[in-house]
């Protein structure tokens, strides 16, 4: 069975860090399109692409998150990462991790659909 599962989020003051980690079982996160969306609290927000890792290890930022966020892996423990550094009350949201089934597909932040998707952590910017 193929899982992803997220952890970190976290009530954060404006201008603090925080890192999130998605860990997964069943499948393997190297090889494929994979990356952080989030999607705001209020109704009707859509989901939105953060950042992601193509197959080939290439990142690709939304305007939102360059300069601040920082995506990663870790092929030894399967575990995905998002590095955010000040953060803004705007970045509140519930965060995804998303992955492909397959390599090669087109891998950017305006990806909507994911094969894979986790359950999803919440991050609360508020002083």
């Amino acid at each position: 069975e193929v899982q992803l599962v997220e952890s970190g989020g976290g009530l954060v003051q404006p201008g603090g860090s925080l890192t999130l980690s998605c860990t997964a079982s069943g499948f393997n996160l190297s090889g494929v399109c994979v990356g952080w969306f989030r999607q705001g609290l209020s109704v009707g927000n859509e989901r939105e692409g953060v950042a992601v890792i193509d197959s080939v290890g290439r990142r690709n930022m939304a305007d939102s998150a360059k300069g601040r966020f920082i995506i990663s892996y870790d092929n030894a423990k399967n575990t995905l990462y998002l590095q955010m550094s000040n953060l803004k009350q705007e970045d509140t949201a519930v965060y995804y991790c998303g992955a492909d089934a397959l390599s090669g597909r087109y891998c950017s932040t305006g990806r909507r659909i994911m094969d894979y998707w986790g359950e999803g952590t919440l991050v609360t910017i508020s002083s």
